[in-house]
């Protein structure tokens, strides 16, 4: 669907958040804390991210976007292509970072731009008035976007703000604050990897279940992570269920691969199992589910094609 860039605000150093409505100015549709959109942008780049407004609000998304120079040129284009008025094509609202609201209390940690679905889940919890503690960690002040906000208000007294200047020395004192898991307590968080990482780390001895996180950005394979760089071994084949096309998927390669060289278009963004655009019905076949995002439940019928396999000599069936 096409959305118009109703407003676009500077929050933080880098980071600029844009406001989406709908043309006609009706509802959009809604969405869940921890969601995000795909952006489509020139070029046919496809970018997710995570919507940070109050999803109570139905007539405006809000997305923030970090200016990474370094990174693959999305956040490039739409720091400065993209100007207020602007129509922009985004997908429907899609969530694999789904809040419990039924706990007793929540602990919310967010590193960076990983506020964002952050920030919605704690506008949620306000509004059902869960219990809930935030802590907020940035490198100073400059860089902590919606600091102004998240430092008034309902706010005020919930989010714990932590600059640790780029120093591990300064870091959050993570084993102190998750040393102890409280009965009823669920944990989310989200960030850059090493601050993943170090909450896993630190929370390993959690009950199954409360532990819930969104990585920021494409894992590398030296984080011990997969991805269409890092195919596991073994070739099968793919079955396309509407035309009975079979494509051979050697070692080397990932599905998506192989399949756009035997002419079948895919749609992928991060091609590392972390964003779900390429996310595939499958009928039949045993999967090797290698994505960071997929339930049990989903896994049963869903394949992330980027970077998940079949067995090997096996054949997968398609739903496409």
């Amino acid at each position: 669907m096409h959305v118009i860039v109703n407003q676009i605000s500077r929050i933080a150093q880098d980071i600029n958040a844009l406001e989406l409505v709908h043309p006609a100015g009706i509802d959009l549709p809604a969405f869940q804390a921890g969601a995000h959109i795909d952006i489509h942008l020139p070029d046919g780049y496809i970018r997710q991210y995570s919507l940070c407004n109050n999803p109570d609000e139905r007539h405006r998304y809000q997305i923030a976007v970090l200016h990474e120079r370094t990174g693959r040129g999305g956040s490039t284009r739409i720091h400065e292509k993209i100007q207020e008025g602007d129509t922009v094509e985004i997908s429907e609202p899609r969530n694999h970072f789904i809040l419990d609201e039924g706990a007793d209390r929540y602990l919310l940690i967010a590193g960076g731009i990983g506020i964002t679905p952050i920030k919605a889940m704690a506008e949620r919890l306000h509004s059902i008035g869960a219990n809930y503690t935030m802590y907020y960690c940035a490198q100073r002040p400059e860089r902590a976007a919606f600091r102004e906000k998240l430092s008034s208000g309902h706010f005020r007294d919930r989010v714990v703000f932590h600059y640790d200047e780029g120093s591990r020395e300064n870091q959050l004192d993570l084993q102190s604050i998750l040393k102890q898991h409280q009965p009823g307590t669920q944990l989310y968080f989200c960030g850059p990897h090493g601050l993943i990482k170090a909450i896993n780390e630190n929370a390993q001895h959690w009950p199954k279940g409360t532990v819930h996180y969104e990585l920021f950005g494409a894992p590398t394979v030296s984080q011990g992570m997969t991805g269409a760089a890092s195919v596991a071994a073994g070739s099968f084949s793919v079955q396309i269920s509407s035309t009975g096309q079979i494509v051979e998927i050697p070692a080397h390669q990932s599905i998506v691969e192989s399949l756009r060289s035997a002419g079948v278009e895919c749609e992928t963004s991060c091609e590392a199992g972390v964003c779900g655009t390429c996310q595939t019905r499958y009928l039949s076949g045993e999967v090797d589910h290698q994505d960071l995002i997929l339930s049990e439940a989903d896994r049963q019928d869903q394949i992330l094609i980027c970077c998940s396999r079949a067995k090997p000599g096996s054949m997968l069936v398609l739903d496409i």
